[in-house]
């Protein structure tokens, strides 16, 4: 029996309004450094603490190909006394943060494939980091559109998005759903150690959705991606890793330290994730009866502009425009699950159809999901 096809037939995105250049940033550690050297001056000059170094504009850019990112909270982060955005807690009552991001990336996704709440029949939010255990964000969202149906979270951390889609995709070849919303807010700066040096500039704060239904719907928006594949796969490894959980109060020495937040050893994952990438997109590609030539289009997951420009000349054999691959993460920063998505929203236009791409995340896990569509 065959399957039925499955299409994405809208996208979404939600831009938070206040943005961070990198020379902002930069001005605000060196201060928090500053200070830091000169409270700690003692221990410093006994060598049993080491100063804080200074950051630099011109290297974050060069190093990651970053130069601005959006976030929730601009003056908190910028604070030399507190390096962290400040989002005060709403009540219960009140819709979360993180559904509200979600709920304003929708309504473009749906609005883009032409539908209403009474068109869909789940929700799924994955994402790096839920802001609750429960309950689950996603039922919150669903409620705040109307949706019927069921609606669960899902986290494989910044491969979060394109895990969700095969989810869904398997969810509606099974019949168990005509239409399903699939959304990303990621709320990257709740979880990133300012104060760090080599971190500091990653991350910014998003939320991406995306419209899936069976082929056997009709679309009624303006366009339809044929998903003619999905591919998943996950290693273990604590090269990018978050200690934060509820057991972190049974155990008070923890409280605080540096582990709760991300981390990550960047030279390793660079060396082990680029080639592990690029060969399960190639893989990916060869078992579909495609070739590298036939792609137009590689939506990569926006973490380092260096690792997708190395992917995507392993999986192409040849230096590859921005054109062919482009990069958001100039104005987004690494924004974890909804950095395809980001660039699959903003650039697909050009594409005609029966043009191919993929969409492929990546991070930690390690995990990788790739995406291979067609233009409808």
């Amino acid at each position: 029996m065959q399957q039925e096809e499955v299409r994405i037939v809208g996208t979404g995105l939600f831009t938070p309004e206040e943005q961070i250049s990198n020379e902002e940033l930069v001005t605000a550690f060196d201060e928090y450094a500053r200070r830091y050297n000169v409270r700690h001056a003692d221990a410093i000059a006994a060598g049993t603490l080491r100063a804080m170094g200074m950051s630099n504009a011109e290297f974050i850019e060069k190093a990651s190909g970053i130069r601005s990112r959006h976030v929730l909270d601009k003056k908190g982060i910028l604070d030399p006394d507190r390096l962290y955005p400040h989002i005060p807690e709403r009540s219960n009552d009140e819709l979360s943060v993180q559904a509200e991001m979600a709920v304003k990336a929708a309504v473009e996704a749906m609005a883009q494939a032409g539908v209403c709440a009474g068109d869909i029949d789940g929700v799924i939010v994955a994402c790096s980091n839920m802001q609750r255990a429960y309950p689950a964000v996603a039922i919150e969202v669903q409620q705040a559109l109307g949706i019927q149906g069921f609606a669960f979270d899902m986290n494989v951390a910044c491969s979060s998005a394109t895990f969700g889609i095969q989810v869904a995709t398997d969810t509606l070849r099974s019949g168990s759903a005509r239409r399903l919303l699939m959304v990303n807010p990621e709320i990257c700066s709740a979880h990133l150690e300012w104060r760090d040096r080599d971190c500091h500039f990653i991350f910014g704060d998003v939320a991406t959705a995306v419209v899936l239904q069976g082929a056997s719907q009709p679309v009624l928006g303006q366009e339809s991606w044929a998903i003619l594949g999905t591919r998943l796969q996950t290693r273990f490894s604590n090269n990018i890793r978050n200690n934060f959980g509820f057991l972190n109060r049974c155990d008070e020495t923890g409280v605080g330290a540096r582990d709760k937040l991300f981390m990550q050893e960047g030279r390793k994952v660079f060396k082990e994730v680029c080639p592990m990438v690029s060969d399960q997109i190639s893989q990916h590609l060869s078992d579909l009866g495609r070739s590298p030539e036939e792609l137009r289009r590689l939506w990569l997951h926006q973490a380092n502009s260096n690792m997708n420009e190395l992917i995507a000349r392993k999986v192409m054999g040849r230096d590859v425009s921005r054109e062919e691959a482009p990069l958001i993460l100039d104005e987004y920063a690494n924004t974890s699950s909804a950095g395809s998505i980001i660039a699959f929203h903003k650039h697909r236009a050009d594409l005609h159809k029966g043009d191919y791409g993929v969409i492929c995340s990546f991070g930690a896990g390690y995990s990788i999901g790739s995406v291979v569509v067609r233009k409808c």
